[in-house]
């Protein structure tokens, strides 16, 4: 059968159901209802979905759980996740019971500032350029008052504009460079449009200048850097090592020691890093999907900033000074509580309402302590017990559920292998034996 379709996007949605389902599945009416069970019942609640983006079809499951106890800055949180890995909620949970009997989490917000770029190509004289830069950068900012008036009333806007010089990097490349504050807004939107407007300004001025020739001058494009070194904030919780008691076989200063290890070992080796910082990712992305942020822009400042030195490195330092244990992180969040899914998605609604509607800085501020929370379960786990003992064990009722067992079934699996090791093949023994 054909498989290209003319188009699609002016299809109704049981029109783009009907092709896909009829060109692609074995069964189209087992593969309708499979999409259909997925609806929410309510009429206006799935309009809303359906028009988050293009050709939608249905919805995507995703658990949203919660990990309370959470001490941040003495105050107590209940952080909302949404994961689809076991054992990341049941992590933070208990990293957030250790550390609320020793003082808690702190975080502090660095910086707020972002950047956006505008990328281009000029072919004459540097001096002239940048002549005609200093002449008319208040021009460019003036051009954007209408767009950001609103974001000045609220204490953001435009921080500074400069030209820089990237011709050592590529022939004849140049790019404006201007940072902002968008306040409580992710801001990308904002970001774009002053970068688009300044970028047409320069086209303009261009033409009227002596200093420039529009023939020399190529504006590649106009566009936001998810990279924001300096949209920063800084998480940490530390305790007396005495204070780091464990059932693990060791004492609290081998278990600090062994802890400090593991952290260096992340901080040289990039194999151990990465693995090192998808944990991190565990506990921000869940945060930051609960909430309605972009989980992907943090995702890759994130992986950036790890890389900023020139080899890619853990995120995390642990050590002991005057026999005091500390663990921290520094890492770039751009994240926002006002547009975008904040004030449309229910649950993102209400995601941020039991955070109690925390400012972006305040977001900043629980999302770096979720990363670290998942940092040091997963460290913890590692140097003691293993990460398999604990992580099987809540995969064990993914295992019990792939397999279609009963509910009897299920109840005599969870009681069994609280005491024995947890793995497909033992539970398909197990299962056999009832």
């Amino acid at each position: 059968m054909k498989k290209e379709v003319s188009g699609f996007s002016k299809l109704s949605k049981s029109e783009k159901i009907q092709w896909i389902t009829e060109s692609f599945f074995k069964d189209p009416n087992k593969a309708k209802l499979e999409l259909s069970k997925y609806w929410n019942s309510n009429h206006k609640i799935q309009q809303k979905h359906d028009e988050f983006i293009e050709n939608t079809l249905s919805n995507f499951y995703m658990p949203l759980g919660v990990a309370p106890n959470f001490v941040i800055n003495n105050k107590s949180v209940t952080i909302p996740m949404v994961i689809e890995e076991s054992s990341v909620v049941a992590a933070a949970a208990n990293s957030a019971k250790y550390w609320s009997k020793r003082g808690g989490f702190h975080a502090e917000v660095l910086d707020v500032e972002k950047v956006g770029h505008i990328h281009f190509l000029h072919k004459g004289k540097k001096k002239n350029l940048h002549t005609f830069f200093e002449e008319n950068k208040n021009t460019f900012l003036k051009s954007c008052d209408e767009i950001t008036s609103n974001m000045r009333i609220r204490g953001g806007g435009i921080l500074s504009i400069q030209l820089n010089d990237k011709t050592n990097d590529l022939e004849n490349y140049f790019q404006i460079d201007i940072r902002f504050n968008t306040v409580d807004s992710m801001g990308a939107n904002f970001i774009n449009s002053c970068l688009e407007k300044i970028a047409n300004s320069m086209k303009k001025l261009s033409l009227k200048s002596n200093l420039i020739d529009e023939n020399d001058l190529d504006i590649i494009m106009s566009i936001l850097s998810n990279y924001v070194p300096n949209c920063l904030v800084k998480v940490w919780v530390s305790c007396p090592v005495s204070d780091l008691d464990e059932n693990s076989g060791f004492s609290a200063n081998e278990f600090a020691k062994k802890f400090i290890q593991a952290v260096k070992i992340s901080e040289i080796d990039p194999y151990r890093a990465v693995t090192h910082n998808k944990g991190i990712m565990n506990g921000i992305d869940s945060l930051v999907i609960a909430t309605g942020n972009d989980f992907r822009a943090i995702e890759a400042g994130v992986h950036a900033y790890a890389s900023r030195n020139g080899t890619y490195s853990g995120l995390t330092k642990a050590s002991i000074k005057n026999n005091i244990f500390t663990l921290e992180m520094k890492i770039p969040l751009s994240v926002g509580t006002v547009g975008g899914l904040t004030s449309l998605h229910p649950l993102v609604k209400w995601s941020l309402e039991l955070l109690k509607n925390p400012n972006s800085k305040e977001l900043m501020k629980i999302i770096g302590v979720a990363g670290l929370a998942q940092n040091f379960a997963a460290i913890r786990s590692l140097i003691t017990s293993g990460i398999q003992k604990g992580h099987m064990k809540m995969h064990l009722l993914n295992i019990l559920n792939q397999m279609e067992v009963k509910e009897e079934e299920k109840i005599k699996a969870i009681k069994y292998f609280k005491k024995n090791t947890v793995s497909h093949k033992e539970v398909e023994k197990f299962l056999k034996s009832l």
